[in-house]
């Protein structure tokens, strides 16, 4: 945690830098504050300093309206809808679209599978399931370079429902079937 006078002044000047670094705690309104906040600074007296959101929280403190330090820069809510894209993510590399729905990861998110499917567009450029599809693929590829197993079991690791399925995706994408290609 900085000292006092540095956490003044920096509060003061309403610098930047410090934003996310420390929170002011105003004992007369029991409002915290971010660094950077435009409302009229309280007394010097008046305030304590806090090395997190959560910390003023337990002390007591309710987030200011204005500034909302609990959306301060290193929160989770700092990073807003890329956040929600990089959870959804790891969920689809983890195979939650292999047997599951767009709407079903979209529950899981705490969000519309419209609002999922926009967010990946802006974030990815790509749809959910067009991302699935080619992480999907990228699996069965590695799987088929780097192992001896067989077409099938291949096709059930990589996540696809069918080896038909496998054969035509992998055909569609690389213009031949997977038995067309080297294997170690």
């Amino acid at each position: 945690m900085l000292d006092f006078d540095t956490c003044d002044a920096a509060r003061y000047r309403r610098d930047p830098a410090f934003d996310g670094k420390f929170f002011t705690g105003v004992r007369t309104t029991m409002i915290y504050c971010r660094p950077v906040c435009p409302v009229k600074q309280p007394l010097s007296k008046n305030v304590t300093y806090y090395p997190s959101a959560a910390a003023a929280e337990q002390a007591g403190y309710r987030p200011c309206l204005r500034c909302r330090p609990e959306t301060a820069p290193f929160s989770p809510a700092w990073n807003g809808t890329g956040a929600t894209v990089a959870r959804a993510l790891r969920l689809i590399e983890d195979g939650a679209l292999d047997g599951g729905s767009v709407e079903h990861l979209a529950e899981r998110l705490g969000i519309g599978a419209r609002q999922l499917s926009r967010l990946f567009r802006r974030h990815v450029g790509a749809s959910p399931t067009q991302t699935a599809a080619t992480l999907r693929m990228q699996r069965a590829k590695r799987l088929l370079n780097d192992t001896g197993l067989s077409m099938t079991e291949i096709a059930f690791l990589a996540g696809f429902s069918s080896l038909r399925r496998f054969n035509a995706a992998f055909r569609e994408l690389y213009g031949r079937p997977p038995s067309a290609v080297n294997r170690r």
